[in-house]
């Protein structure tokens, strides 16, 4: 007789709401999967009937990691929504504000999320264990201390140009509100010459940026990992055989489908911006892949579905069509009924289908071969998704596999200030509908607004959270963590660590507690931190 137990995820996360999870597992894999967003938000509700620029000081307050990235996306719906005319120099300074904010999380979240999970005793009998807890183990690992220090300095940057981080409100429609001069731009390159001196090249890498970048294939990513000694024992290259040796690529494939809504916008392609035109002026390239097939980004294909969220039913709608959620009674992890409504998250939808956001989906995208001469063009994890498939050790790949580009771009972004140019142009305000996306550091982020006598009438944010842990949609399809977190093997039901694993590969914006259940007497095995 198969032994059914249950994980109980109860999280206490204040960032993106709560996050609650419940695990089925029989002889101890997982079957069934369900997330639940625990906290009732309602940022649509509370920007109705105000002033169209109440977004750019409201929502970049709904992200203490990723503000930068709701201003973004704020700012440009106002563009698109009034025809404004943006300089070059404001692209640019928009496009730093994304790309730093953006680098900073990488080793913030590969040491202080996700890589401490590898210190666990689940792969003490692996041979790399001891050289894993001496880098990695939560706050004495001395690559630990190294990477997280390393991440502030990235986000200086955004200060400099954005007057503080988190929270900023430099980026306004018609441009930004900030003028650097040299002595900016001179200690902003100092900066990030500091961060790839002190950890991305020195710890992360084991070599330079440029000899990493060469590398195309998953064989040639392999014989970068034994070029040398500097390499191979780099944190990148003992991420890629520890996660090897200790089978991060068997388990979280997750959905097989993927989005991306592109950013950082080329600084002379997009000065009238018009939604129609976004595709072909970002640089980092948006879409979606099914899985064969690369389809133009088209945000049109999306709807949010509310059948399984605590919302008075309406129908699967464009976030223009939506009207503004009605909240419905809601319950606990114990009283949830999963065959009825069991989350706040509304559960995202691109032509359909149930789609992966974040870094594996951009660096997806920089495959694609239709990429114009501007945008990245990398083949990469094309290459390794065809050999190996999605997982957890794929999807945390690609998330480091950024740091390198980004800090590039970074680099040449600030070449290209014109301390003489136009930082803003004044725009004329009007009724109308607006969108603004980018590419926050954990995947497809978009604000869809409305504004009508000179308020806003309706007000959407789609944040990639909501496209990773959004619940079952009306055909009862799951959603991307749900799907990962199916077949994953638990090797110990007191201290799963592998559920968290997955969870964390998404980065989903959220800290959660976990206690684990038997399924049969509901007696608490264990609690740990997720």
């Amino acid at each position: 007789m198969a032994i059914t137990k249950e994980l109980n995820i109860s999280p206490v996360g204040r960032v993106e709401g709560d996050l609650d999870v419940k695990v089925y597992m029989e002889d101890g894999v997982v079957t069934r999967a369900h997330t639940q967003a625990a906290m009732f938000r309602g940022f649509e509700q509370i920007m109705a009937g105000k002033d169209p620029q109440s977004g750019l000081i409201v929502t970049p307050r709904i992200c203490g990691i990723c503000g930068g990235s709701h201003l973004y996306c704020a700012s440009s719906a106002l563009d698109t929504a009034w025809g404004t005319t943006l300089p070059p120099n404001a692209l640019l300074l928009r496009a730093l504000g994304q790309a730093t904010e953006t680098i900073q999380s990488i080793p913030r979240w590969f040491y202080a999320i996700f890589a401490t999970d590898l210190a666990n005793k689940k792969f003490a009998n692996k041979p790399l264990y001891a050289e894993v807890v001496k880098r990695w183990a939560a706050y004495v690992g001395t690559s630990f201390q190294k990477g997280v220090t390393s991440s502030a300095l990235p986000v200086q940057v955004y200060a400099l140009f954005g007057g503080q981080w988190p929270h900023s409100s430099y980026m306004v429609p018609g441009g930004v509100m900030s003028a650097p001069t040299l002595k900016d731009i001179t200690r902003a390159h100092a900066i990030m010459n500091q961060f790839r001196k002190d950890w991305l090249e020195s710890i992360f890498l084991g070599c330079s940026i440029e000899r990493y970048m060469q590398i195309k294939t998953w064989d040639d990513l392999m014989e970068w990992v034994e070029e040398n000694e500097s390499q191979r024992n780099s944190d990148l290259g003992l991420y890629i055989r520890a996660g090897i040796e200790f089978g991060l690529h068997k388990f979280g494939q997750g959905v097989g489908k993927f989005v991306a809504f592109g950013t950082y916008i080329h600084k002379d392609l997009w000065n009238q911006p018009k939604i129609e035109t976004r595709n072909n002026a970002v640089i980092s390239p948006g879409g979606f892949w099914d899985g064969k097939k690369y389809y133009e980004l088209d945000h049109l294909q999306v709807q949010e579905h509310v059948k399984h969220a605590w919302y008075a039913d309406v129908p699967a709608a464009h976030p223009w069509d939506e009207p503004l959620p009605t909240p419905l009674p809601s319950q606990n992890l114990a009283e949830t009924n999963f065959n009825d409504k069991y989350s706040w998250s509304k559960a995202p939808r691109y032509m359909n289908f149930a789609a992966e956001a974040g870094p594996l989906s951009r660096v997806i995208m920089n495959a694609n071969p239709a990429n114009k001469a501007h945008q990245f063009q990398d083949p990469l994890f094309m290459d390794i998704m065809e050999k190996m498939g999605p997982s957890v050790f794929t999807r945390t790949l690609a998330r480091l596999h950024e740091a390198p580009r980004l800090y590039l771009m970074i680099d040449e972004w600030l070449r290209q200030v014109d301390l003489n140019g136009d930082f803003y142009i004044k725009p004329t305000e009007r009724d109308g509908k607006g969108w603004g996306a980018t590419e926050a550091a954990r995947g497809a982020l978009a604000h869809w607004i409305e504004i009508e006598n000179g308020v806003i009438k309706n007000y959407q944010v789609m944040a990639p959270t909501t496209w990773n842990v959004g619940p079952n949609d009306e055909t009862g399809n799951p959603g991307p963590i749900e799907a990962a977190l199916e077949g994953t093997e638990i090797e110990d039901p007191h201290d799963p660590v592998e559920v968290g694993l997955v969870a964390r590969s998404f980065d989903s914006c959220l800290v959660c507690t976990v206690h684990a259940h038997d399924g049969k007497s509901g007696q608490e095995l264990a609690k740990f931190k997720l």
